[in-house]
């Protein structure tokens, strides 16, 4: 009887607790014969994200002149690409190139923690810096008294604690279910719901939060980005001369390119997934690698030509002084 109770406990924790066996990354599905092709713009977009963002990071560390708050969200911004780029692109390529590829349940619960994590971190960074714009726009005289250093630590700490809470719960949500199917991933890397699709037990709670919370989180950002360029933009034009306005709308202009290539794909991949059940499922896949590869590598392109100060700093040691 006591063997016949232990096999029992036994028995309900291998269903209910994590599954041992390892996951199966497809890559894309019905697009397997051009992977090989596929895989190398890939691999150049994450050489570029891990080249640019680097080179951002110095030059950071490195200038006393770019030690301000708007730089210093522009570096967490660039923390958070590197990690974005190494959790899915790498074994993205290695998909395309290698063929299908296996992964344990605790490096897919990895990945998708990191994955959500950064996105809900850039979200977050991105309304810390159009907080830190609306405040060097609308209050030019007191931003280093409003954007002091505690202050910029409690924003730090808000954005850290909050894509923590957000996401980590997802863990639980998968870790909690039974898999007993055939482990196989039609995708190139792991995410909340593809992985709870594959358990055999009711996953709405999955649904409900993978849904709700993040995109509710995500919106709530929007607005709050939203209101802040809308008093921008009333404070730019309220300024008397036009090279006062002119300079204001260039110290935002590199911030909005940056919002528009994070929420366009991001907001597009989710609605698609969710709602656009006639868009071929290769579709989906691939604008969800488009959405973890290009913004890490563009990002930083765009503050490099868009912000003089960085500008000034890459081209210097090419060029002399006033020859550019």
């Amino acid at each position: 009887m006591r063997h016949i109770q232990s096999k029992t406990i036994m028995t309900t924790f291998n269903l209910s607790s994590f599954n041992s066996g390892p996951f199966i990354l497809l890559g894309i599905p019905g697009l397997e014969e051009f992977h090989v092709w596929i895989g190398i713009p890939f691999f150049i977009i994450y050489l570029v994200a891990l080249a640019g963002n680097s080179v951002l990071l110095y030059l950071i560390s490195m200038e006393r002149s770019l030690h301000q708050p708007m730089f210093f969200f522009l570096s967490m911004l660039a923390v958070t690409d590197l990690i974005l780029s190494n959790t899915c692109v790498p074994k993205t390529f290695s998909v395309f190139w290698l063929g299908p590829q296996e992964i344990t349940f605790s490096g897919c619960l990895t990945q998708m923690f990191f994955l959500h994590y950064s996105f809900a971190m850039d979200s977050a960074i991105l309304l810390a810096m159009a907080f830190d714009r609306y405040v060097a726009v609308c209050f030019p005289l007191r931003y280093t008294t409003i954007l002091t250093r505690q202050i910029i630590t409690k924003i730090v700490m808000a954005i850290v604690s909050r894509s923590f809470c957000i996401i980590f719960p997802c863990v639980f949500l998968l870790k909690r279910l039974p898999f007993c199917r055939t482990l196989i991933i039609p995708h190139t890397y792991c995410e909340h719901i593809g992985i709870a699709q594959l358990a055999c037990a009711d996953i709405s709670i999955n649904i409900w939060y993978g849904f709700a919370v993040p995109v509710m989180t995500v919106t709530s950002d929007l607005i709050l980005i939203g209101i802040s360029y809308t008093l921008i933009l009333r404070a730019i034009f309220n300024l008397p001369s036009q090279d006062a306005r002119q300079k204001a709308l260039n110290t935002c202009g590199s911030h909005v390119c940056v919002i528009l290539i994070f929420y366009t794909p991001a907001m597009f991949s989710v609605l698609t997934h969710r709602f656009g059940h006639n868009i071929p499922h290769s579709f989906h896949i691939l604008t969800a690698n488009l959405y973890v590869a290009i913004p890490p590598a563009l990002n930083p392109i765009i503050y490099g030509v868009k912000t003089k100060q960085i500008r000034e700093k890459i081209i210097l040691p090419f060029f002399p002084k006033g020859n550019y």
